[in-house]
């Protein structure tokens, strides 16, 4: 469910007629981040990249999950913001030093793959990162030491978020009580989740402990993978358990 996120979010950006999407980053968090339950980011690195390998455009980033510390989202934005900026650097290079007539086709062919603002002409620039998530992250914003007051305000200010929700959720309300958020609500999109459905990691989790299918709920090659490995146990269900979550240790 967390792919079909990325659809849902590229097909409401595409829709407004501003954006071309042309690239999803999955970042899974590091080791460090201290959850319950969490498991070795080498294994949910691999997971990823066997669920994301029939898609052409959404990629899985292992440098976070690499970290030996626990890294703030907005690091981790800051990162692949860099990336971006780093490539798109490049290509600009790489195009000035090609004869006229390849740079003009080149140029056109890199344009093409890159946000359109309605109402311009289409030209080179680099890709707008954006934050995609679920309510429970705007909600999340309120929890107090979760997230740093400054950390919110550049997400939402310098990036922006696509927020996917699904009916009777209350995201207008989170951004509504919170002073940050209201003041940048133009560069938060909601997305309406109309066909909805109640798979969470959480019950997938709990039904591989109690031993039962998993099936058509996961990628084959993810579930063959969970079971290679024998992942998802009742003692790997308690790790962390009793250890306070990393951002709540640094940011109390």
């Amino acid at each position: 469910m967390h792919l079909r996120l990325f659809e849902l979010a590229r097909d409401h950006l595409q829709e407004t007629g501003k954006y071309k999407v042309v690239k999803g980053i999955i970042s899974p968090v590091g080791d460090a981040y201290l959850k319950k339950g969490l498991i070795s980011a080498s294994h949910r690195v691999a997971m990823a990249r066997l669920a994301a390998e029939n898609s052409d455009w959404l990629e899985v980033d292992d440098w976070e999950s690499s970290q030996k510390e626990w890294q703030e989202t907005i690091k981790v934005l800051r990162h692949h913001h860099q990336k971006l900026k780093h490539s798109y650097s490049a290509n600009s290079v790489e195009d000035a030093r090609l004869p006229n007539r390849t740079s003009r086709k080149r140029k056109h062919a890199a344009g093409s793959q890159l946000p359109v603002r309605m109402n311009q002409a289409k030209r080179k620039c680099l890709p707008q990162l954006k934050m995609l998530c679920g309510t429970d992250v705007l909600e999340s914003f309120a929890v107090p030491s979760l997230w740093k007051p400054e950390d919110i305000q550049e997400i939402v200010s310098k990036h922006g978020m696509v927020c996917v929700t699904r009916l009777g959720n209350h995201a207008q309300k989170f951004i509504y009580e919170s002073d940050t958020l209201w003041k940048h609500k133009e560069n938060i999109d909601l997305v309406e989740e109309w066909i909805t459905n109640d798979i969470s990691a959480t019950k997938i989790r709990r039904a591989l402990r109690r031993g039962q299918s998993i099936r058509y709920l996961v990628p084959d090659r993810v579930q063959a993978y969970i079971q290679e490995h024998n992942l998802y146990t009742a003692e790997t269900e308690d790790q962390n358990a009793g250890v306070t979550l990393a951002p709540l240790q640094r940011n109390a």
